[in-house]
C-alpha cells in the first residue's frame, strides 16, 4: 500500500489538464531546468516517492507481497476475466462521448470547426466492436492526431502522442493470431499512458505560471499549501506515479490505484470536461490495476532489483527533461516564440467564472498563449 500512501502524502489534485481550463502559450520560454533542480520541494517529493516505492518493493518480495497481490487478484478477477471486452467498451464509449460533445479532435483543447471530424470519431467507435475492424479504429486514432497538425503545433501535440499510440497499438495488436505479439497489447496501453503522464507532468516544472489561474480560481486545490510548494510536488506526483506504471506488478498496480483516486477527485471541481477528457485515462488505470500478468514486460530482471528503482527513476527524469526542454528549444529557440500564433485557443471564454484572461497582471505573468 506504500504507493497508494505516496499519493496521499504528495499533493495531486492539480491533475486537470491545465490546457483545458486556462490560457497558455506553447511557444513561451520555459523556466530553466536548473530552477526545478534547485527547488527544495522537488527533491522532497522525489525522496518521499523513493521511500514509498522501495518499501513497496520490499513488501512485494516478502510473503506479504504475495498476500497483497492475491487480494488484488480476487478483487479484480471479474474485470480481468473480461479485460478485452472492457477495454474495447471504454474506448468505444470515449469516442462516442467526444462525438456527442463535438468540435474537438481528441481532447478538449484540440478544437476544430470541421463537423466531419466528429463523424470520424463515431466511425472509430463503431469499428471497435468487431475484431476485423479494430485495426481501422487504431489507424483512425493516428489519423485524427495527424489531422490536428493542421491547426496545432507539433510540440503541443506531443502531449497526446504516446497515449494515442498506446490505444492504437492495443487495437492493432488485439485481433492478431500470432500470440507472441497479441500478448503485448496491454503493455502497449500501459506504456502509452505512462509516457503520456510523465511528459505532461513536466509542464508543472517548465510552465508553473500556467497553473496560477487555476490556483486562484480554486484555492482549495492546494490543501492550504503555498502555490510554489504545491505545483512542483504535484508535478513530482504525476511523473513518479507514471513511472510506477512501468515497474513491478505491485508497484504498478498500486500506482494505478493512486492515480485513479487523484483523477477521480479532480472530476468534482472541474466537471464534465475533465471527466470526458480524462475518462479514457481513468478507465485504462482500472485495467492496469486489474492486470494479473507478472512475467510479460520489458526489462523484467532489471526491475526486480530494489537498487534499480532510483536508477530507473533518475534515467527517466534525465531522458524526459532533456527531451522536453531540448525539443522546445529546437522548435521555438532558446528565448521561445510567443508571436508564432496570435490567436488565443482555450476551452472557455473569459467571464466571471473564469476571469483570468490573457495578460492579467500578477496572475499569469506573461501574455496568454495558445
Amino acid at each position: 500500500m506504500s504507493a497508494l500512501l505516496a499519493a496521499l502524502a504528495i499533493p495531486g489534485s492539480a491533475y486537470a489538464h491545465v490546457k483545458w481550463f486556462a490560457p497558455y502559450i506553447v511557444g513561451a520560454r520555459p523556466e530553466p531546468i536548473l530552477e526545478t533542480l534547485s527547488d527544495t520541494w522537488f527533491w522532497v517529493g522525489i525522496a518521499l516517492v523513493l521511500v514509498f516505492f522501495i518499501a513497496t518493493r520490499f513488501v512485494e518480495k516478502s510473503r506479504y507481497g504475495e498476500l497483497a497481490i492475491s487480494g488484488l487478484n480476487v478483487a479484480t478477477a471479474p474485470l480481468w476475466n473480461r479485460q478485452d471486452d472492457y477495454i474495447r467498451a471504454i474506448i468505444g464509449a470515449f469516442f462516442v462521448a467526444i462525438f456527442a460533445v463535438g468540435g474537438v479532435y481528441l481532447t478538449p483543447d484540440l478544437k476544430t470547426p470541421a463537423e466531419w471530424v466528429s463523424w470520424v470519431q463515431l466511425v472509430i467507435a463503431c469499428c471497435i466492436f468487431s475484431r476485423r475492424t479494430m485495426p481501422i479504429a487504431g489507424l483512425g486514432i493516428i489519423a485524427l492526431w495527424l489531422l490536428a497538425l493542421r491547426d496545432y503545433d507539433l510540440f503541443h501535440l506531443f502531449d497526446y502522442l504516446a497515449l494515442g499510440l498506446g490505444v492504437a497499438g492495443y487495437l492493432l495488436l488485439e485481433p492478431l493470431d500470432k500470440q507472441a505479439l497479441r500478448e503485448r497489447r496491454f503493455e502497449a496501453l500501459r506504456w502509452g499512458l505512462a509516457i503520456a503522464l510523465m511528459w505532461s507532468s513536466l509542464e508543472k516544472f517548465a510552465f508553473p505560471s500556467w497553473f496560477y489561474p487555476l490556483v486562484i480560481e480554486k484555492p482549495f486545490l492546494t490543501f492550504g499549501m503555498p502555490r510554489d510548494m504545491f505545483i512542483p510536488m504535484a508535478g513530482v506526483t504525476e511523473f513518479t506515479l507514471g513511472f510506477g506504471l512501468l515497474w513491478t506488478p505491485l508497484i504498478r498496480r498500486l500506482s494505478a490505484i493512486a492515480l485513479l483516486v487523484i483523477f477521480t477527485a479532480a472530476v468534482w471541481p472541474f466537471g464534465r470536461v475533465d471527466l470526458i477528457g480524462h475518462g479514457l485515462i481513468m478507465a485504462i488505470l482500472i485495467a492496469v490495476a486489474a492486470d494479473q500478468r507478472s512475467g510479460i514486460d520489458l526489462m523484467t530482471v532489471f526491475k526486480r532489483r530494489i537498487v534499480n528503482i532510483p536508477v530507473g527513476l533518475s534515467a527517466m527524469l534525465v531522458i524526459f527533461c532533456t527531451g522536453y526542454w531540448g525539443l522546445h528549444i529546437a522548435f521555438y529557440g532558446v528565448d521561445g516564440d510567443v508571436h508564432h500564433d496570435d490567436s488565443v485557443k482555450t476551452t472557455h471564454s473569459y467571464n466571471p467564472e473564469h476571469p483570468h484572461g490573457p495578460g492579467t497582471p500578477g496572475e499569469i505573468g506573461a501574455p496568454a498563449d495558445k
